[in-house]
């Protein structure tokens, strides 16, 4: 099973503002409407693994954005919206369990989406690769994406692109150690 990243960050390491806004991430000019490579990047996996702050915050938008299976990580949410019914799932448990409960269902490649996920699979070593947009402002606090690491993660850089001569995506495949 592969398991992916795709994040934005600003400058500073910050997913969101300490209320976990995403206000600064509008203040991109954008005129021709690019998504930055994320419909390609959906392509590419199978479902979608959200935590429930991000799954919250995606419905604070008023338009459901993906055509993939969503998985909802939450030992807390009983039920999703009844429009979602058929796209998104509540799963719960360990990151472990959760991700071999997807892979049962045939699923091979997943979207891991929201903080404490990433954090979580990063801890774990399950993480593969990740694709991290930084955003040219600096936020000073908030939600940080790496949060506090116990042991190095090795990365290596797998590509790396300047977007509207302001951001910058990279691409890191997660160098696991043997032992």
């Amino acid at each position: 099973m592969k398991i992916v990243a795709y994040m934005a960050q600003s400058l500073d390491g910050f997913i969101a503002g300490v209320n976990g806004e995403l206000d600064w991430l509008e203040t991109i000019e954008n005129p021709e409407g690019s998504d930055f490579g994320f419909a390609e990047f959906m392509d590419s996996v199978d479902a979608l693994l959200m935590g429930r702050n991000t799954f919250e915050k995606v419905l604070s938008f008023g338009m459901w954005p993906y055509n993939k299976p969503v998985y909802v990580a939450s030992n807390s949410l009983l039920e999703v919206p009844e429009e979602l019914a058929c796209k998104a799932h509540i799963i719960s448990g360990e990151l472990q369990s959760m991700l071999s409960q997807m892979q049962q269902q045939g699923i091979n490649t997943v979207y891991l989406d929201g903080g404490k996920l990433f954090q979580s699979a990063l801890r774990s070593g399950v993480l593969n690769e990740m694709t991290i947009t930084s955003v040219p402002v600096a936020l000073g606090q908030g939600i940080s994406l790496f949060g506090d690491l116990e042991n190095q993660v090795q990365l290596k850089l797998e590509s790396s692109e300047v977007l509207l001569n302001q951001l910058v995506k990279t691409k890191y495949r997660v160098v696991h150690q043997q032992g």
